[in-house]
């Protein structure tokens, strides 16, 4: 797809007369071409960071000279595999400011974008089951709100009025209450990943697909551009932002990043009619629901706990998640599951994320997402743009640092299980 260069953006009446007419006079919305022989910044991986970095470059700094290399079609990763939950509920410094600044941006994407996204503030009920769970959700909800973030701390029956499905009594694990934060929710991933596209393209970003990087070549202890299966392609500034590939690609460079790639199975069951308002969270059993604007219940659970870019799964860690939805609200038990998908998490040994420059002059980085990809996809292009653009780190990504796995300073342990990735 390429950008309507005629209409520059959508209007409520020129959506009425597509409608009315079979929706034939719209043009692609971003264009497809052929690499140039030398840009300002190159990005490499066109998923949702990659591209919401281009268009904040654009857009906030005027760098257009830039192109987004992606080895298959854009939005085919992780942004099109993923729970599309949007969530500001850390609790450290260093990732509660971020997420906060994150969240903003949402919150105004539709209108920057000039794009429907899907944006729905549901809200989200993180539930708890035991006497020490509930402090530790009140002490996390507190630097939420001191963070300026919004946070409402429900006893049991709150969470009953929320959420009547759900069954209170299980034996092993009672619902105690949950923390309620009002301004979460979830977004359409591909729609996300379509608006950041079309708004970089219109602004002159090269978006380049089915273009894979073989090589990144340096002299002299500095980048000057990369190989590619479309030729050789110049440039002082290049930005690693792949997700689960990170590894891979950083390994062009010499560099061994502190990253593991581990599976996140994610399943769908058919469309059904509106049953759950809110994303919920299973304290006890780690599973998560939402219902998508199709009337599919949209869920997850945990790691499949060995490393592999297969974006697929297996079957025990499918039986975990289902055996957490039946506990959790036995009604599901009627829905038909229609499909499964996995997502290569790049996971990093604190469960935070790296946005810095490397050793190696003009190449950055922008890696370790773990579970948090999708919901900091503004964030995240946001800071990285201004990293590529002014050579200095964002103030609410300063901690974000790579060098905190060498020196062991700042390390964002978010949920105190240690530096292992698989905790995580």
């Amino acid at each position: 797809m390429g950008f309507d260069r005629l209409t520059k953006g959508f209007s409520g009446l020129r959506v009425l007369k597509e409608g009315l007419t079979g929706n034939k006079g719209w043009t692609p919305h971003w264009r497809d071409p052929a690499p140039k022989p030398e840009y300002d910044i190159i990005i490499i991986g066109g998923g949702g960071h990659g591209l919401a970095t281009a268009h904040y470059l654009a857009s906030q700094h005027g760098i257009t000279n830039v192109a987004v290399l992606e080895k298959g079609y854009l939005g085919g990763g992780n942004v099109g595999r993923n729970t599309t939950i949007v969530r500001a509920n850390y609790m450290l410094p260093g990732n509660s400011e971020f997420y906060s600044h994150s969240l903003k941006l949402w919150e105004g994407l539709e209108e920057d974008l000039n794009y429907n996204v899907m944006h729905s503030q549901r809200g989200i009920i993180n539930l708890f089951h035991s006497d020490g769970q509930r402090d530790a959700y009140a002490r996390r909800g507190n630097q939420m709100i001191a963070q300026g973030d919004d946070a409402i701390l429900l006893d049991r029956a709150g969470v009953q009025k929320e959420l009547p499905y759900l069954d209170f009594d299980q034996t092993r694990f009672p619902i105690y209450g949950g923390l309620y934060h009002k301004r979460g929710g979830t977004a359409r991933h591909d729609a996300v990943a379509w608006g950041f596209a079309r708004s970089a393209d219109s602004r002159g970003v090269d978006l380049i697909q089915q273009c894979e990087v073989t090589g990144i070549d340096i002299e002299n202890g500095a980048v000057r551009g990369v190989q590619t299966t479309r030729g050789a392609i110049r440039a002082k500034k290049i930005g690693i932002v792949v997700a689960g590939r990170s590894s891979q690609v950083a390994a062009m460079a010499g560099m061994r990043l502190p990253i593991e790639s581990h599976i996140l199975q994610a399943f769908v069951t058919e469309g059904l009619k509106p049953c759950i308002d809110h994303v919920v969270t299973y304290g006890s059993g780690h599973f998560y629901i939402s219902q998508s604007d199709k009337g599919g219940l949209v869920f997850g659970g945990d790691l499949d706990m060995y490393s592999s870019y297969a974006s697929r799964g297996n079957l025990p860690t499918a039986e975990h998640v289902v055996e957490a939805a039946m506990t959790l609200m036995p009604m599901i038990g009627k829905a038909r599951m229609l499909r499964s998908w996995g997502g290569i998490m790049d996971m990093s040994p604190d469960g935070s994320p790296v946005i810095d420059r490397t050793h190696i002059d003009g190449l950055y980085v922008n890696c370790g997402w773990c579970y948090g990809g999708f919901k900091a996809t503004p964030g995240s292009g946001h800071t990285f743009a201004h990293l590529l653009a002014t050579d200095a780190p964002h103030p609410v990504a300063a901690r974000h640092r790579l060098d905190r796995f060498r020196t062991g300073r700042g390390i964002l342990d978010e949920e105190a299980t240690g530096s292992q990735h698989n905790l995580h």
